[in-house]
């Protein structure tokens, strides 16, 4: 079976509350959300972000949104202090969605 890059179904968005990021994901089109939400679990999402998630700072969690076609994930700790405390060159954590988008879908 062939795989894609999940940015060729879906587009992301980003925000910031502290050091908790949360990256949607929005379908492009109705028919491929069934899709996001078959292959796009938090397991997934975890091991994406395993090197930069904080494991004290809780699970990764996973909404879903069917009347918009989208998932919202919530990476708690991501943002190692947040936009005030952080040192990171992307403190509000835009870049997260772009890098989620790279995960490859079947």
């Amino acid at each position: 079976m062939s795989t894609i890059k999940l940015r060729e179904l879906a587009h992301s968005r980003t925000g910031d509350k502290g050091d908790t990021s949360n990256i949607s994901v929005i379908a492009f089109k109705p028919e491929d959300y069934r899709r996001l939400v078959q292959q796009l679990t938090v397991e997934r999402v975890t091991a994406h972000f395993a090197e930069l998630l904080d494991s004290a700072a809780g699970p990764v969690r996973r909404y879903e949104l069917p009347n918009v076609q989208a998932l919202n994930f919530v990476l708690p700790g991501i943002l190692k202090g947040g936009v005030t405390r952080s040192l990171a060159q992307d403190a509000h954590g835009k870049a997260l969605g772009a890098a989620l988008l790279d995960i490859e879908i079947e």
